[in-house]
């Protein structure tokens, strides 16, 4: 991945935050929900990873006349064949960009749920397995914004991170500017196969987790249920991704075991659009963020023979 992340440097200045959390939430064999207002760079982001990293790449702008069989595809009779023949839809590809995804239907964000859940499509009664890997990017447009909706519950906890661009510092911004004429993502080299992807997907499978840390993860999710700054906490699949993106973490900074500080550097990604904030904790003044960094400091953090 060390050669990677100077690609995508190419055409998205000053966020290497989030760029490690995107290719971590990759390597974990999550999907990624970008928050941020339109123009921060969040297609190019998206454009970036696939072409650095060989993956087929599709996108699809959300819009209340999107349908399901657009996604997901649908059968067509064929008069020559007097059959009806399967037509793909666009989630057949490794990374499938689901631009403004909270600007359509309900029935459309719900033919997003196999596909993210299972990695397959079910159309017609068959079942069809999509390419390997298999990522979604979803971005959407801050609530409040002309024609969005919240998604549901169980379409925001299928995503593994929820993470924000920002606008870009001074210094970002001027390279930006400079730069814009040579269009950036023409200069992008692909510089990791597929196959070599899969091998460090395996390799973060794999990884060696100290008892103490799944203690420590499971401890940080049930505090979310006990809290008085929540009224909902995480439920055990954000454990689950908490500890792979942790795992992933680790991969990215080249070792072979997960530390305190993995499970801190994403703890907020993982669970912000898992739990609730509480009526006592908004009329606090808090937020999300500083309601769950709260909570994090509460927690004793363990000690491992590898400390």
């Amino acid at each position: 991945m060390q050669k990677v992340k100077p690609e995508i440097k190419k055409a998205v200045k000053g966020k290497d935050n989030v760029i490690d959390k995107v290719l971590a939430t990759m390597l974990a064999g999550g999907h990624i929900l970008l928050e941020d207002i339109p123009g921060v760079g969040k297609t190019t982001l998206a454009m970036a990873i696939a072409k650095s990293m060989s993956l087929s790449y599709k996108r699809v702008q959300f819009t209340p006349d999107v349908l399901p069989s657009d996604l997901v595809g649908f059968s067509m009779y064929n008069k020559g064949t007097g059959k009806f023949e399967y037509q793909e839809g666009a989630v057949f590809c490794n990374l499938f960009l689901a631009d403004e995804i909270n600007r359509t239907s309900p029935k459309t964000q719900s033919a997003l749920l196999e596909v993210m859940e299972e990695g397959n499509v079910t159309v017609d009664g068959v079942t069809r397995a999509l390419p390997v890997p298999f990522t979604v990017i979803a971005t959407e447009n801050p609530l409040g914004s002309s024609g969005t909706q919240m998604l549901p519950e169980s379409q925001l906890d299928r995503f593994m991170v929820r993470l924000s661009l920002g606008y870009p510092n001074h210094e970002a911004a001027m390279e930006i500017l400079k730069e814009n004429a040579n269009k950036p993502l023409t200069l992008i080299e692909s510089v990791m196969s597929v196959e070599r992807f899969m091998e460090l997907r395996k390799k973060t499978n794999d990884m060696f987790v100290h008892d103490s840390m799944y203690e420590y993860i499971v401890t940080l999710v049930e505090e979310t249920r006990s809290n008085p700054l929540f009224s909902m906490g995480a439920s055990p699949r954000g454990s689950i991704a908490l500890l792979r993106m942790a795992k992933a973490m680790a991969v990215l900074d080249d070792r072979d075991y997960v530390t305190p500080e993995d499970i801190h550097n994403v703890f907020g990604d993982v669970l912000g659009h898992r739990v609730k904030l509480s009526t006592k904790a908004r009329a606090e003044g808090k937020n999300i963020t500083t309601a769950l960094d709260e909570l994090f400091v509460s927690v004793k953090v363990p000690r491992t023979s590898l400390d």
